[in-house]
């Protein structure tokens, strides 16, 4: 091993070592790295490639896969023609390891320390605890009423929606004017992309997701045109170092909430009012039943319009990705795994009980 060679490595596991050190320090990440080195790193991604018309993160992991498969296979020819001796199993280890603190160095560096920051209920002094089925109740109830307001009005420009520079630049008017009342929530350089695997999405089943390398936003713009604005605001809150689901969801809910375009607005109560439907459903089904009944027509279609294109794209294979995916998330600090995009719910309570339900 060179001379540089063993520099690098000693480099890589220094600074490996020192972020996982820094991880057990949530308020330290949070006042150094995601209120202070964090916004630095994103905003010169965002200007870097968001002017790049299509998706370089996709691109980007394109290439890692090919490369893995590429190397995948040349392993496993070397077994079948009986050249891993040692010497290449050891060196096939050491660099695999090498590229592995690679990608956590830079994962981290880039982005992944804001999974171990305080977070935004703390930022908004929330306080988040195990809600009643009361408070769950008056929720379902909210956003019922709040879809009921947004029907007629959220339909006038849907069509807009399957247009993606009008969809983005609305996302992006949605943080300015969310950032009109809370400075934390601003939102310059727009990179947010359509991505370029959007079909090959429907059978994984993302509706969207962050590179952490290159910083875009990715959005599967083939999934139905309503719920794109939602979630789209959802990835836009990774950007600005929200990295949890609950708390990206949330800051997706206050940005398409403080839009002027309805169809935002309706996209995010729609999304929320399926996780609290859903939740509600095991503690009280007669209920849901009940109040499902009080939705619009139109609402309800949207909803059974939704089951249905889930159930054209569902497949065994989606199952194991978002298996893998759970496990991943609880790597990262989100114990409940998948279930963590659902726990905005928490969010949404404990921020009526600061605002108000009339300002849900």
């Amino acid at each position: 091993m060179s001379g540089r060679r063993k520099i690098t490595w000693i480099c890589l596991v220094a600074l490996a070592a020192g972020i996982k050190l820094f991880s057990f320090f949530p308020a330290a990440v949070e006042r150094w790295y995601s209120t202070g080195v964090y916004p630095v790193l994103s905003r010169g991604q965002r200007i870097l490639f968001g002017w790049v018309p299509f998706s370089v993160g996709d691109l980007l992991y394109l290439a890692a896969g090919i490369w893995l498969l590429i190397a995948l296979v040349r392993a496993i020819r070397s077994f079948v023609r009986r050249e891993a001796g040692w010497p290449w199993i050891l060196s096939f280890v050491r660099r695999t390891i090498f590229v592995c603190l690679w990608v956590y160095v830079l994962f981290n560096g880039l982005w992944g320390l804001n999974y171990d920051r305080k977070g935004i209920a703390y930022q908004l002094q929330l306080k988040v605890h195990p809600y009643t089925t009361a408070e769950l109740k008056s929720l379902t109830l909210t956003l019922i009423d709040r879809l009921n307001e947004l029907d007629s009005l959220a339909r006038t420009d849907r069509h807009q929606l399957d247009r993606h520079g009008y969809l983005f630049t609305r996302a992006t008017a949605a943080y300015d004017s969310l950032a009109l009342t809370d400075d934390r929530f601003r939102y310059p350089f727009s990179s947010v992309k359509a991505s370029l695997f959007s079909y090959i999405g429907l059978y994984i089943g993302y509706s969207g997701y962050y590179n952490p390398f290159t910083g875009e936003a990715q959005v599967n713009t083939c999934q139905p045109g309503f719920t794109q604005p939602y979630t789209t605001c959802h990835e836009m809150g990774h950007q600005l170092g929200y990295a949890r689901e609950n708390e990206a969801n949330f800051a997706g809910y206050l940005s398409a909430r403080s839009s002027p375009d309805a169809a935002f607005r309706y996209s995010a109560y729609f999304d929320l009012w399926m996780y609290a439907t859903a939740e509600m459903y095991s503690r009280d089904s007669s209920f849901v039943r009940a109040q499902v009944r009080r939705l619009h027509p139109a609402i309800r279609q949207d909803y059974r319009d939704l089951k249905a294109f889930s159930r054209k794209y569902a497949n065994p294979f989606e199952t194991r990705v978002w298996q893998l995916y759970g496990g991943y998330l609880r790597a990262n600090r989100q114990p409940r795994g998948i279930v963590t995009y659902s726990e905005v719910t928490a969010w949404l309570i404990a921020y009526a009980g600061k605002v108000g339900w009339d300002k849900l």
